[in-house]
C-alpha cells in the first residue's frame, strides 16, 4: 500500500482525479497498477459525499485514496479522514503555524487532536471497542499522511519551519502555482523555480519528510535523483483529452 511503502522509504505513484465522480475510478486505477488516487476538492466539483463513495470503493479495490481539500479547515480535514482517506493535502500551505494545524487535525492524541469517530468507512464499519481505542489511534496516526502542498513564494521562505513541524509527513510541490507566485507563469523550468524546488527537496531530506511533486514528467524526472518519492502524474481530464484527441487524429482524416 502507498502509505506503508512511503513510510518504509519507498516510492508511491498515483494520479489526480478532478472530473470523474464514479467510484469505479478506484478499481480502474488499481487495475492499471497505480498505488493511489488523489481526489481534488480544491479545483474539482466533487463533494464529501462523492469522496466517501470513492473512498469506500477504493478500500474494496485495495488502492489508497488521498484527497486535496479546498482549504485548511478542521471540518474538511477531519471529515475527509473519517470518509476513509489515507492522506490529506492542504493547498498553499505557507507557514509553520498552518502546518501545525494540519498535523493537529490529522493525528489522534497524543500527536494531535483529531476527533475519534469509532465507526465508519475509516474503520471498515467495524466498531472500535473502547479498550482498543489507543491501539487504533496509534495505528491510524502511522497510516495517515499529512501533506503540505508547497506552491507559493511565501512557502519557500518558510520551508524550514514547515518541514520541521512534527506530524507533517510530506511536502508536495505544486509547480504551476509556484511558478506563478515567483513571477514566471508557465515556466516550470525557470532557474528560480527550480532553485525553489531544490530548497523544498533539501528541507524534506533534512527533516525526514517525504518529498513529492504533481507535475509534468520532465520536472519529476529531474528530481528522481533528489529524493522524489511521492509521484503524482497527470490528471483525469488530461488523460481523457489525450485519448480523445488520438481517436480524432487517427480517424477523421482517413
Amino acid at each position: 500500500m502507498a502509505v506503508k511503502e512511503l513510510r518504509a522509504g519507498g516510492r508511491a505513484v498515483g494520479t489526480m482525479v478532478r472530473l470523474i465522480r464514479n467510484p469505479g475510478v478506484a478499481w480502474i486505477a488499481k487495475q492499471a497498477g497505480l498505488d493511489f488516487i488523489m481526489l481534488d476538492l480544491e479545483h474539482g466539483s466533487s463533494s464529501l459525499e462523492t469522496l466517501a463513495d470513492v473512498a469506500a470503493s477504493a478500500r474494496g479495490a485495495g488502492i489508497e485514496i488521498f484527497v486535496r481539500v479546498p482549504e485548511l479547515a478542521k471540518g474538511y480535514v477531519s471529515r475527509a479522514l473519517d470518509c476513509g482517506c489515507s492522506a490529506v493535502m492542504v493547498p498553499m500551505a505557507e507557514s509553520a503555524q498552518q502546518a501545525e494545524l494540519l498535523a493537529r487535525w490529522c493525528k489522534f492524541a497524543p500527536m494531535g487532536k483529531r476527533g475519534l469517530s469509532s465507526v465508519g468507512i475509516h474503520t471498515g464499519f467495524a466498531p472500535v471497542p473502547g479498550g482498543e481505542a489507543s491501539e487504533f489511534m496509534a495505528g491510524a496516526n502511522n497510516h495517515v499522511l499529512a501533506i503540505a502542498q508547497i506552491e507559493t513564494a511565501a512557502a519557500i521562505e518558510a520551508i524550514e519551519g514547515i518541514a520541521a513541524v512534527p506530524g507533517i509527513d510530506a511536502l508536495l510541490i505544486g509547480p504551476n502555482d509556484l511558478a506563478v507566485s515567483l513571477g514566471y507563469p508557465g515556466d516550470l523550468q525557470h532557474r528560480e523555480v527550480l532553485a525553489a524546488i531544490d530548497k523544498v527537496a533539501e528541507a524534506a531530506d533534512r527533516h525526514g519528510k517525504i518529498f513529492g511533486i504533481h507535475g509534468p514528467d520532465a520536472l519529476m524526472e529531474r528530481y528522481l535523483c533528489k529524493g522524489l518519492r511521492l509521484i503524482m502524474s497527470k490528471l483525469d481530464i488530461n488523460m481523457l483529452l489525450a485519448a480523445m484527441e488520438q481517436i480524432a487524429t487517427k480517424w477523421k482524416n482517413r
